[in-house]
């Protein structure tokens, strides 16, 4: 298996493995009917020949939140029949959107919760959903995706944190389950078999009480025995742990779990890849082979290709990755790797979610609502006499270079640590960058390349080489070795 063979998801063949993961836009107006904004967002996906795009989460129900998609009547089918149409006359990506079923919040920071509904409220959730399916089976999509994850109506089902003491006891492990399972039958008996119905829940609830990935596994089994087409996996995104902010409703991303969910800069790659390969190895041992979508910040064509390659996970999800570079696909395909314009997962783009504003890339030009095109072939900005320069103070390393002239979008500070491999330590604007994660007693070395707007790199600068003294004076002791730890005066 390889990163850009095709896959099939069930009834749909996606051309490559690489998914972009729903992603809030805000970019629908509060009618939440689709409009020109939100096609461009996903033309450029299809461009890039994403394999499968997964449209952000689109409402099943009326219940009013902000800038939301909708499916929950006949009215906008249209609209969402044309975003279908441009997306596949841009290129060769598959279309779904993922469905959604959320409860009512205040400003107050009181939230309605599962164990408030009726079994006649559960019965038309489970409608909504099937009715949904067949609009979006109407308007031309390859299938829905089942939203199960974060903080919302299914995913509160599934919680372990489910209050309910009925058919849906949150007790055991098929009363979280019923609710999932009556809604996926129900999907299917309307869309039929030829329809793709994939499905998105948590590999970790990452809360106190929440489940953690071994739940996961046996959720993603029964999700398999049901006939899912494909799992897409998140972690956390929880209300439970959401900081409210007088005046606004709850945003389940402000906690520790919308920290994990979407993992800045300071976590490492790959924090979550290890959940996803424990899933589908527990599925796949039990006899499913139900493709498997790992995510979390996966942004290095390696690395991706690697968790297919080695059997981890069947897909790979990126979100930010994809808002910053829709054209990653098509240029790992083009050995353009080097081209890439990289995710430094600032979390400007979560930030701007947060306070409801429209959702765009710090790494795009200024005022850019969509990223800029693809420009293969054209030079790559020639930046001349950079002249970097670099100061050491107490618990710092500053770099400070000339300005670019022409087309340069900002530039990328590469930093390596005591002898380790070059990485990309932060991408700037500006012309210069502060390091306040250097250890004294280490060495560090940096050079600087400025890129434009679609990523093309200049050569890079000279490299600088800064040995950070020790604040103390060390006095290094023995290791003490197994005996000594059992020996005896």
């Amino acid at each position: 298996m390889t990163l850009l063979e095709p896959l099939d998801l069930g009834p749909i063949r996606v051309p490559n493995r690489v998914l972009v993961p729903a992603m809030v836009t805000r970019l629908s107006g509060e009618d939440g009917f689709v409009n020109d904004s939100i096609i461009d967002r996903y033309v450029r996906y299809a461009t890039g020949h994403v394999g499968l795009i997964v449209v952000e989460a689109t409402a099943i129900h009326q219940s009013k939140s902000g800038p939301l998609l909708r499916l929950s009547d006949d009215a906008f089918t249209p609209g969402h029949a044309e975003l279908v149409r441009r997306v596949r006359d841009a290129g060769p990506s598959k279309i779904v959107p993922q469905i959604i079923h959320f409860l009512k919040v205040a400003r107050s920071g009181w939230r309605q919760t599962i164990d408030s509904l009726s079994p006649g409220e559960i019965d038309a959730i489970v409608t909504d959903f099937a009715d949904a399916a067949a609009r979006a089976q109407d308007a031309g999509y390859d299938g829905v995706e089942i939203h199960s994850a974060h903080a919302y109506t299914l995913s509160s089902f599934l919680s372990a944190r489910n209050p309910r003491r009925d058919g849906y006891d949150g007790r055991t492990l098929e009363g979280r389950l019923a609710l999932f399972g009556r809604v996926y039958h129900a999907v299917r008996a309307r869309v039929g078999s030829g329809f793709g119905v994939g499905a998105r829940f948590l590999a970790e609830e990452c809360i106190k009480d929440g489940y953690t990935v071994e739940d996961a596994k046996r959720i993603a089994l029964r999700m398999a025995m049901l006939g899912v087409d494909y799992i897409s996996l998140s972690v956390g995104g929880k209300f439970e742990d959401a900081v409210h902010r007088e005046g606004q409703p709850l945003y389940p991303y402000t906690g520790y779990s919308g920290d994990r969910c979407m993992p800045g800069d300071a976590y490492p790659p790959l924090p979550h890849a290890h959940l996803a390969a424990a899933i589908k190895q527990y599925v796949n041992q039990h006899g499913y082979t139900v493709p498997i979508a790992s995510v979390g910040k996966i942004s290095d064509p390696g690395d991706a290709e690697r968790l297919v390659a080695t059997g981890q996970a069947d897909l790979i999800g990126m979100a930010r990755q994809l808002l910053a570079d829709p054209d990653w696909v098509k240029k790992v395909a083009q050995n353009r790797s080097d081209e890439v314009l990289r995710c430094i997962y600032c979390n400007v783009c979560k930030q701007l979610d947060e306070n409801f504003k429209e959702v765009h890339c710090f790494l795009w030009p200024k005022g850019a609502r969509q990223a800029p095109a693809d420009q293969p072939g054209a030079r790559p900005p020639d930046w001349a006499a950079p002249d970097v320069t670099v100061e050491q103070r107490p618990g710092e390393v500053r770099l400070r270079w000339r300005r670019a002239g022409g087309d340069v979008a900002g530039y990328d500070v590469w930093r390596s640590e005591a002898g380790a491999p070059f990485v990309v330590a932060e991408a700037v604007k500006g012309t210069q960058f502060v390091d306040r994660k250097v250890l004294g007693g280490l060495t560090y070395r940096y050079f600087v390349r400025a890129y434009d707007a679609v990523g093309r790199q200049s050569a890079p600068t000279d490299t600088l080489t800064v040995a950070v003294p020790a604040p103390v004076a060390f006095d290094r002791q023995p290791v003490a070795t197994a005996d000594d730890l059992g020996r005896g005066e």
